[in-house]
Formats: structure tokens, sequence, C-alpha cells
């Protein structure tokens, strides 16, 4: 039973429980309030609740053409970011996958742009991922390393 209610609480998203399938856009706003972003993308909408620029989570509902809840998940997670396909990704299918991220670097000596996202590595580790980005858009290359917000300060 408390295995059951932390795995609801991992699944919940801004605003407490998670969505049930087939909830209108109306449910979602009423339940979730405003989101952070909405993208097109087909004939579906993507409505991203992201967590802030020090938060670790993002949340995407994915709503069909008549504004039905298709999919509702937490989407900063490694598994995800493996997913991405290196000169096939573009910022677009970057953006509709992890939303918008708390950060954006630009590289001037090899002219790469780089969009950061906190998460938590596996489960646990307080990570950033860099998703550098070619001039025309492709995914370069990911980095991920340690969040710097969240490391433990040293005297010195």
């Amino acid at each position: 039973m408390a295995i059951s209610s932390l795995l609801l609480a991992a699944c919940a998203g801004p605003g407490g429980a998670p969505p049930p399938l087939g909830a209108s856009a109306a449910e979602l706003h009423s339940r979730l309030g405003r989101p952070s972003a909405s993208y097109r993308d087909g004939d579906a909408t993507l409505l991203e609740y992201a967590t802030g620029p020090s938060g670790q989570a993002t949340y995407m509902a994915r709503l069909d053409a008549d504004g039905r809840l298709l999919s509702y998940e937490q989407v900063l997670t490694s598994e995800r970011f493996a997913a991405v396909k290196i000169g096939r990704d573009n910022r677009d299918s970057i953006l509709h996958t992890f939303g918008r991220p708390f950060a954006r670097q630009r590289y001037p000596f090899n002219h790469l742009e780089a969009w950061l996202y906190r998460y938590k590595e596996q489960g646990v580790w307080n990570s950033i991922m860099y998703v550098q980005f070619n001039p025309d858009g492709s995914v370069n290359s990911l980095l991920n390393g340690p969040d710097p917000e969240r490391e433990p300060r040293r005297a010195r």
C-alpha cells in the first residue's frame, strides 16, 4: 500500500494527482492549472507543465485533435535523453519532447548552441543535460554533468 502511494505521487505533476486518460483540456486546466507552454505536433497538442528554472521535472500532456488526454508523463528522464538521435533530432523535436530548457548557451568558437535541462540522472543524481545543436538546428551531442546549484559547498 505504501509503495502504491509513493508510485502515484511520483507520477503526479503540478497540482497533485495525475489526470485520467481521456480527460478534457478543461479538466486538465482545472486540475493542473495553466500550462507553462503549448505546442502543436501534427494533429496533437502538447501542454507543458514545467516546474521552474530550478525544477528537475517537466510534465507533458498530449491531447488528441478533440482535446482529450492521450498521455501525461514526466519527460526529464535518463531514458528519454538516451532516446535522442544525434543528427536526426532537432530543436523542434527536442522542444516537443522535453519542453523549454531552463537556460541556453551559445558557443561562438564552434558555432554551437546548448539547451540545458536539470534532471535526476537515473532518478538519483542531481544533473544537467546539455543538448547541443549544430547551426542547422540538428542535435550535435548530449553531455551531462553534475548540477553545480545542487552540489555541496566546500569550505576553503
